[in-house]
């Protein structure tokens, strides 16, 4: 009986261990630590001026996923690219989203992303995981983005009166994709132009 007493207190460890600690709290979604999805650690570390004034949203062109397995896999793909082909210090985005519903942590908090350039060192780069030229993600993934927002302002990480864009509003590219964009454009703070 202790055995498996000790065995279910350990596995509830090791469930909890999953996300963030620090941010288990209403205002924010869960955060698998980039620890919990196989991340690397990155090269370098450039440290942010916070709060930041803007939030950019991507998507990143690959599979979805919903589940945290495959959206580490993917996760680790995207990383992988970013450091080993276009040699960024980390993965480029300091969030991503899995059709799951989990934030991902990328850069993180508090760090300049390598996502939009001339725009990093003044944002927060959010991706969606998979291609939304054609569909939206789940409403799971987009509740989540909105709450991670919201978290960020309640830390002192994201302004108050923030500006949140699509990426295709500040850079050449078809980011978020053409449905997400569209839907972006309902949220609160999103700017029609600069």
């Amino acid at each position: 009986m202790k055995r498996i007493s000790l065995l279910i207190v350990l596995f509830a460890a090791l469930t909890v261990a999953d996300v963030d600690e620090d941010d288990k709290d209403e205002n924010c979604p869960t955060i698998v630590t980039k620890r919990r999805w196989g991340g690397r650690t990155a090269v370098r570390v450039p440290y942010q001026i916070i709060p930041v004034p803007n939030v950019i949203i991507h998507h990143t062109v690959s599979q979805t996923c919903d589940k945290k397995s495959n959206c580490a896999t993917i996760i680790s793909n995207i990383q992988n690219h970013h450091m080993n082909e276009l040699d960024f210090d980390d993965i480029g985005y300091n969030f991503l989203i899995g059709n799951d519903g989990l934030v991902y942590e990328g850069a993180g908090w508090h760090v300049v992303g390598a996502h939009t350039y001339h725009w990093n060192k003044k944002s927060i780069g959010i991706a969606f995981v998979g291609d939304f030229s054609s569909e939206l993600p789940s409403l799971a993934a987009i509740e989540s983005a909105k709450k991670l927002i919201k978290c960020g302002v309640e830390k002192g990480e994201i302004v108050r009166s923030y500006s949140l864009y699509g990426a295709r509003q500040l850079t050449a590219t078809e980011s978020p994709g053409i449905e997400l964009y569209g839907e972006i454009q309902d949220w609160d703070n999103w700017r029609s132009s600069l």
